[in-house]
Order: C-alpha cells, then structure tokens, then sequence
C-alpha cells in the first residue's frame, strides 16, 4: 500500500530482513518489531519449541494472529517470518496496511548466510539446499504478488544493504503518519 505509514519485510530465510529492518528503524526514527521474536515473547518460548509441540500448523495459527495485531499498529517496520506469506490472510493484512518490501536472497546467499544456524525448525533437513529451493519455488511468487518493491539480494555487508534499502524507499515509498498526514 502506498502511501502508508507502516514498513513490512518480507523474504526468504537469511535475505536480512530482521538485521536490515533494525538498522532501518534506527534510521527513520521508527519503532522496529520482529514477528518471531514477538511470538516469543508472547508464548514465552523459542520457535523450535513451538514447532515440537504444536508442530508448523499450530505455529502458523501463532504467526498468523501476532501478524494481526502488530500489522495494526501505525508508523512501525515490521520484520515478518519467511513463511508468513504462505496465508492468503497474512497477505491480506500486510497489502493493506502497509508498504511492502521483498528483500530477496538467492539460495547460494542463503546457504552461506545460515551455515551456522541451527535454531530455524524448517531447515532441518538432511538435504538443505533443496529445502531451501523447495522453499523458494513455493514463497517467491507470493513474495512478487505482494511486494510494493523488490530489492535483489548482493554479497554485502548489511551497512550497504541498508543504505540501498534506503535510496530505493526514498524514490518508492511515500510515507504517510496518522490519518495520511505527513510525518
């Protein structure tokens, strides 16, 4: 939606969305909020363990809900989950209440951006380039149905890419305070 007063995040695992949406809030002066971590602090416990127990449909419900609530909220940047598109409800609130961003990563960039990460339930796989690829050949459509702009991942450090997100939303983006009064 544009213009609007509200920044969503949306990509693949590891395009950077939490570590460039925090770097863009500090930037824009902007209350930042992390949809996993908020499903966190709501439940009081990690993802993984939502997962073991609830398994990724209870885990959605989660994600769908706490997506609600904070897309609600005016003037934020929200950094959703990889996944969070897959609901056509999620989708729903996030075209409607505010300017979306698909920051982007290919599978090689994701790949060398989570070797160390354990802690992501989805990527447990004997096989994770080709979870990684299953993944994106069922969410990138999604991601360019939704996205008010798309912003190509590259190889740099996370300063850049912010600096970039920047220029782009100074040409694309037309921010908007309560009621469509300018900020």
């Amino acid at each position: 939606m544009n213009p609007s007063p509200n920044l969503f995040l949306i990509g693949p695992t590891g395009a950077g969305k939490t570590s460039i949406g925090r770097r863009l809030a500090a930037r824009l002066d902007m209350p930042f909020l992390d949809l996993d971590r908020e499903i966190e602090t709501h439940t009081g416990v990690d993802i993984p363990t939502i997962f073991d127990i609830e398994g990724e449909t209870g885990f959605r419900q989660r994600e769908g809900a706490m997506l609600d609530a904070l897309s609600r909220r005016e003037r934020v940047i929200l950094a959703t989950g990889a996944g969070a598109v897959l609901a056509p409800r999620n989708r729903q609130h996030l075209g409607a209440r505010g300017y979306v961003v698909w920051l982007d990563a290919s599978v090689e960039q994701q790949l060398k951006r989570l070797s160390h990460d354990d802690k992501r339930p989805l990527l447990a796989a004997p096989d994770r380039r080709r979870r990684l690829l299953d993944m994106a050949a069922a969410r990138a459509p999604l991601y360019r149905e939704l996205a008010d702009l798309h912003l190509p991942g590259r190889d740099e450090p996370v300063e850049r890419a912010t600096e970039r997100t920047l220029r782009a939303l100074e040409t694309h983006w037309h921010q908007t305070a309560n009621h469509g009064t300018p900020p």
